[in-house]
């Protein structure tokens, strides 16, 4: 009401920040280099520590052109019902295995269950039916898949159903393709994502695809853990693990 009283009644002018101010939804706590370490050397394990942005955003973007999965823990930790870039699952969305990679090696469940893209803001009309520049960064948007990036289906494989059904590729991208050729978006951008939008803009470099998919990294029947170890433990099984402040 004394908003309404203020601007309407009153005509003061309301000025709108274009960028909400959830800050992407990193809400949650983050984890310092020497807990990282901690950690890890507590469970004696191998890793390689870089100190430059630009040099792990290229490693992890070589690694997910060869169809590498990667557990992704940076920054603070996602508020909320997505993984939207800090506690996150990442694999190529061209591979035409990984969505059953995933859910059968990693997430612990049935093989047909979807994951969703992570695009570049700039580039998302590229690959989905949307204007240009759509903000979609908490994922809540679903749209069509561009016809150009479609493939055509055989007539033959028209009247399949169930998992036959499923697992037919349908675009370049079939990783995070529905059966009605939609996917649900989560665009990233410089401002909120940082890191993240980094390794986006590096995947796009090395394969010259901008999207990719990406998952939450709660198993089955778990949930997202606050505490580094905790955390830090459900990277188990992803062939690859990059955490960090």
């Amino acid at each position: 009401m004394a908003l309404f009283i203020w601007h309407q009644l009153l005509g003061n002018p309301r000025y709108v920040n274009p960028l909400d101010a959830q800050r992407g939804s990193w809400l949650g706590p983050a984890f310092s280099d020497a807990e990282i370490k901690a950690f890890l050397d507590g469970v004696g394990a191998t890793y390689l520590h870089y100190g430059d942005d630009s040099q792990l955003c290229e490693a992890v973007a070589e690694l997910i052109a060869n169809e590498n999965v990667i557990g992704w823990l940076q920054g603070r930790m996602e508020f909320g019902p997505r993984a939207l870039g800090s506690r996150s699952i990442l694999g190529d969305a061209r591979s035409s295995a990984m969505q059953s990679t995933m859910n059968l090696k990693i997430k612990f469940r049935e093989s047909f269950r979807p994951f969703a893209p992570s695009i570049l803001e700039e580039r998302v009309d590229e690959y989905f039916e949307t204007g240009p520049a759509l903000q979609s960064p908490y994922m809540l948007m679903v749209a069509p898949v561009r016809q150009s990036k479609r493939i055509e289906i055989e007539r033959e494989r028209e009247t399949l159903t169930g998992l036959d059904k499923l697992k037919t590729c349908r675009s370049v991208v079939p990783a995070i393709t529905h059966v009605d050729y939609s996917a649900r978006i989560q665009t990233v951008d410089s401002v909120r994502h940082g890191r993240y939008y980094q390794v986006a803009q590096a995947v796009r470099s090395k394969d010259r695809i901008a999207a990719r998919h990406q998952h939450e990294f709660q198993c089955a029947g778990g949930a997202d853990r606050l505490h580094s170890g905790t955390s830090l433990q459900l990277l188990h099984g992803h062939q690859y693990r990059c955490a960090g402040p």
